[in-house]
């Protein structure tokens, strides 16, 4: 998330706006073109939702490479891989969620991955992970969340899943 909010703020900037963390935070987990739109209404600003959203995925691709693992979440993927079905949900696009996972060297873990991009109702609705549970055959209060927001926390508790917040592991600092 580190590198996600670092590229918002590149992304705002480079469009003259300032950076207000404390509302991106409160948004983790919505589709970002849904982020601007709300801090176009809440700031009344006119800011092209797409516009800033590519800014943000180029600011991040060019540091991709500087992602770090939340370990304690890494170790879980690795340790029930091919052990228990396991899949992502993301308000992100598909592309940056691909690249991360890349970047983590886990993409093979997730035979399902939801984003933004796929026509199924955004954090915090539960629906992506509802839809996550059939595709990997799993009823829904048989599912753990790993969460980095409160939107994707909400979803998670709407859809009847458990779900640990991984800001709570301690792994929100400073780091790149």
């Amino acid at each position: 998330m580190p590198l996600h909010m670092e590229a918002w703020e590149k992304a705002f900037v480079e469009f003259g706006e300032p950076y207000r963390p404390d509302f991106l935070d409160a948004l983790r987990g919505m589709r970002e073109e849904e982020i601007v739109a709300l801090y176009n209404e809440r700031y009344e600003r006119n800011l092209d939702p797409r516009a800033v959203v590519d800014g943000k995925h180029a600011h991040f691709k060019k540091r991709v490479h500087l992602i770090e693992p939340v370990e304690p979440v890494v170790e879980v993927v690795n340790r029930f891989h091919e052990k228990l079905p396991m899949a992502v949900v993301s308000g992100g696009r598909r592309e940056t969620v691909v690249l991360t996972l890349k970047g983590l060297g886990i993409e093979h873990c997730f035979p399902v991955v939801l984003t933004a991009d796929d026509p199924i109702a955004p954090k915090p609705a539960p629906d992506l992970f509802l839809e996550a549970a059939r595709r990997i055959a799993v009823a829904p209060e048989r599912c753990h969340v790993f969460e980095d927001g409160h939107m994707g926390l909400d979803a998670a508790r709407l859809a009847g899943m458990t779900a640990t917040d991984v800001r709570d592991l301690g792994f929100e600092g400073d780091r790149p």
